[in-house]
């Protein structure tokens, strides 16, 4: 497996989306099989896996995914080389009312319980999930880096964040001091493109989420944008990989995070690290979808 840096982790190149397992797909997979994912997931050297303590099926089960998460990484053996992200910073409450609390208050509460359901001592990534615009981006920036001070968090990350927002972590945490930006990223969604070149110019790993298109697109991917499935068809791989290897082909600090609710998906997922796109083949992509 490829590895690319996460702040201070040397990570693979491609991660796990847990996601699933909690939210989005109807029928849920069962806790069994979320497990064995997860498992798959390392088994093909996967050691990077991305939650949040809003994935859940329902308000009052906050935490649900990092519990599966926990759960699997107790169950496989020795996992003291696999990095977990979580992030906070959305509500959920009775109703399924759904806001953003970026308060210094609601932060520490939630990375507490996210140090609960993990079940670890420090969390390795915490992100914050969406900015709360009732609040200064700064002072929010500088509640997780006041919380990286104290030991409860090893690396900060955003998430859902604009050039401007970048800049401004990187001004309270410093140069090198922001670890990581998750930002959906894929063929059907590629506003995020002026985040990830910036995200370059800094040193800071850029995460896709939803790399393959969100919940239900993924698996028509190669039917929406036939130049991925016409270089599988070459290639003899899967229309994905081949997403996945042309966003990997973006930039050395690129590391999409598929999700995955099957073994088979996540292994299929993890084989693009292995898929060297030529010059060619990306300029295709690039001519027809951006």
């Amino acid at each position: 497996m490829q590895t690319r840096q996460l702040g201070p982790f040397s990570v693979s190149a491609i991660g796990l989306g847990a996601m699933p397992f909690s939210l989005g797909r109807t029928p849920a997979p069962s806790e069994e099989q979320a497990v064995a994912t997860v498992h798959a997931a390392l088994d093909a050297g996967v050691t990077f896996i991305d939650t949040a303590d809003i994935y859940a099926p329902s308000w009052d089960q906050m935490g649900h995914n990092e519990r599966i998460v926990a759960t699997a990484l107790r169950s496989y053996g020795d996992t003291s080389h696999v990095v977990v992200g979580t992030k906070g910073g959305i509500t959920r409450s009775e109703g399924e009312q759904w806001g953003r609390d970026g308060s210094p208050d609601y932060l520490r509460r939630a990375v507490e319980a996210s140090l609960r359901a993990l079940d670890v001592d420090v969390i390795d990534l915490y992100q914050w999930h969406r900015p709360d615009r009732w609040r200064v981006y700064g002072e929010v920036i500088q509640t997780l880096k006041d919380l990286q001070t104290e030991g409860k968090i090893r690396a900060v990350g955003i998430s859902n964040a604009d050039v401007e927002e970048i800049d401004v972590a990187l001004e309270v945490l410093g140069e090198g001091g922001l670890a990581s930006v998750q930002n959906e990223f894929s063929p059907r969604f590629r506003s995020s493109r002026a985040e990830l070149e910036h995200c370059g110019e800094h040193g800071i790993a850029f995460l896709p989420w939803s790399p393959l298109g969100g919940t239900g697109a993924a698996c028509d991917v190669g039917a929406t944008y036939p130049a991925f499935q016409d270089i599988g068809t070459e290639r003899g791989v899967s229309p994905q990989q081949v997403v996945l290897a042309w966003e990997l082909s973006l930039g050395a600090h690129v590391i999409p995070i598929p999700g995955a609710s099957r073994p088979q998906s996540i292994t299929d997922s993890a084989r693009a690290v292995d898929l060297q796109l030529s010059d060619e083949e990306v300029a295709r992509i690039e001519r027809q979808y951006t």
